[in-house]
Order: structure tokens, then C-alpha cells, then sequence
């Protein structure tokens, strides 16, 4: 009736150091995603569809270390990790949700960005308010119900082997391995998933990056060749460390990966990368950096 989450029990001398690194680290992300939050909402200059994006992966970047690092905390404090099914199923779908989320949001981003460099006379026609609302609806809802199969399927299967997931939450790769009996079925569904909600993204993104690169090798001056390659190159960034960790954890869902490696991957695409997206969009982007400013100077005053 319930899941034992090993997390970080193998180091109980730790268990205190991780706890302050994590909470630490869960505070940071909420802190500079909500600030990224509120200077894209309030400042005038910040009002368009790039930063309308920005606030809603900030918005999903709040959600998804949510759906595990809480979780987390409350192992290390009461070093236990006992789980029950539902409440397993339930961190699963969120999970695995937000991260189709992830996925369908940054190739919306992409095409922004494709539009913004490579069509830009037609671009506030093209990315209009509805247009907007339509690809982030879009983005936030086509993965709900392909997950709630997904997730319903996998614990509908009978758990017959050790009830130890050596992860520090119920992921589908270590879920997986504790079904005992034919899961080939389930793999197949599951790299189908993948293929629509990483595989076809990624590639789409390709293509967007593709004509980008194209159209700013075609640009004469160097510094105009410089602003326009700024504008999309922190969200490349993030696509390249999101998606590279995401497509080696779940295209190998049921392959032999060390527990230590496996636990190393969810570290890197759960809460790494969160904790450097922040930074890696304000610190690149001279919009954001002077709002931040005058917010700064707005509150000190």
C-alpha cells in the first residue's frame, strides 16, 4: 500500500546539510521566478509576448520544483520516506505533466523567437494577444489527460517486487522497474510519449533555430548580428540543458542505470536547471536587468 522513497538515506550524515542546501535552494527559485513574475507583469516596456512567455515558464518553474522539492525536504527532516500510493501516483502525474508543460512552452517560445528575428515587420500580427493565449492554453492542457492515462495504467500493474524507489521521488523510470510482470506495452506508450511531447518539440525548435541562425548570418553589421542573436540565446540554453537531461532519463526508462545515476539526472533536470534558469534569462536580458534596477531603486527609496 506504500512506496519507500531511499532519496538520500544512504548518506545519514548528510541529512541536515541537504536539507539546509535544498531549502536554501526551493526559496532561491521561488524568490527569482516571482520577481521575474512581477517586473514582466508591472513594468510597460516588458508587455509583449516574449515576456508573457517568460512569465509563464517562471509560473511553471514555481510548479514544477513544487511537485518534488517540498516532498523532499520533508524526508530529510523526518528521515523517513514512506509514501503511499496515491500520494505517489498523484507526484507522478504532476511531474510528468509539468514537464509536458515544459516541453509544448519553451517550442512557443522558439517560435517567438523564430517570428521576432525572422519575420519581424508582421510580428506583432502574428504573435497577437489570442494567438498568445491560444499556444499557452495549449501548452498547459494537451498533456493532462495523455498523463492521467499514462500514470493510471502504470499503478494499475501489480507491485510484486521491493517497494524501494532509490530516487527521491516517484518518477516513471524507477516506478517501472517495481512492476513485476510485462511491462513492454507500457515502454512502447511511453516512448510514444516522448516522441509527441520531447521528440517532435525538440525538433520543431531545430528547425525554428535553423532559420534563426540563417537569418542572423544574413544580417551585415556585426553588433545587429550580436542583439539578435541575444535575444533568443538564453532560451537555447535552457532547451539544450533541459531537454538533453530529459531525453537521456526517459528514453531508458527500463534500461540498466545505476540508482546513483538515476538520482544524479533527477537532481540535474529537477532543481539544477530550475536554479540556473532565472539566471540565465535575467542575466542575459538588458529589459529585465534595467527593470530590476528601478525596481530596486523603487523600493530602497
Amino acid at each position: 500500500m506504500e512506496f519507500v522513497l531511499l532519496g538520500f538515506s544512504d548518506s545519514p550524515d548528510l541529512q541536515w546539510i541537504l536539507f539546509g542546501l535544498f531549502l536554501f535552494i526551493y526559496s532561491t527559485i521561488l524568490m527569482c521566478n516571482i520577481i521575474i513574475i512581477l517586473i514582466t507583469k508591472t513594468f510597460p516596456a516588458l508587455q509583449t509576448p516574449m515576456y508573457f512567455y517568460l512569465r509563464n515558464f517562471s509560473f511553471l518553474e514555481i510548479c514544477y520544483v513544487t511537485a518534488t522539492i517540498p516532498r523532499m525536504l520533508m524526508d530529510l527532516y523526518t528521515q523517513k520516506g514512506n509514501i503511499s500510493l496515491l500520494a505517489c501516483a498523484a507526484q507522478m502525474f504532476f511531474v510528468l505533466t509539468l514537464g509536458s508543460t515544459e516541453c509544448l512552452l519553451l517550442t512557443a517560445m522558439a517560435y517567438d523567437c523564430y517570428v521576432a528575428i525572422c519575420n519581424p515587420l508582421h510580428y506583432s500580427l502574428v504573435m497577437n494577444h489570442k494567438v498568445c493565449m491560444q499556444l499557452v492554453a495549449a501548452s498547459w492542457i494537451s498533456g493532462i489527460p495523455v498523463q492521467i492515462g499514462q500514470t493510471y495504467q502504470i499503478f494499475s500493474l501489480p507491485f510484486c517486487q521491493s517497494n524501494i524507489i532509490g530516487d527521491f521521488f516517484c518518477d516513471f523510470p524507477p516506478v517501472l522497474k517495481l512492476v513485476c510482470g510485462d511491462t513492454f506495452m507500457n515502454e512502447i506508450e511511453a516512448y510514444l510519449i516522448v516522441l509527441v511531447f520531447v521528440v517532435v518539440p525538440f525538433l520543431l525548435i531545430i528547425v525554428s533555430y535553423d532559420k534563426i541562425i540563417s537569418s542572423i548570418l544574413k544580417i551585415s553589421l556585426v553588433r545587429g548580428r550580436s542583439k539578435a542573436f541575444s535575444t533568443c540565446s538564453s532560451h537555447l540554453i535552457v532547451v539544450i540543458l533541459f531537454y538533453g537531461t530529459a531525453s537521456i532519463t526517459y528514453l531508458q526508462a527500463n534500461a540498466n542505470q545505476s540508482e546513483g545515476m538515476q538520482k544524479l539526472l533527477s537532481l540535474f533536470y529537477t532543481i539544477l536547471i530550475p536554479t540556473l534558469n532565472p539566471t540565465i534569462y535575467t542575466l542575459r536580458n538588458k529589459d529585465i536587468m534595467m527593470a530590476l534596477r528601478k525596481l530596486i531603486t523603487t523600493l530602497s527609496t
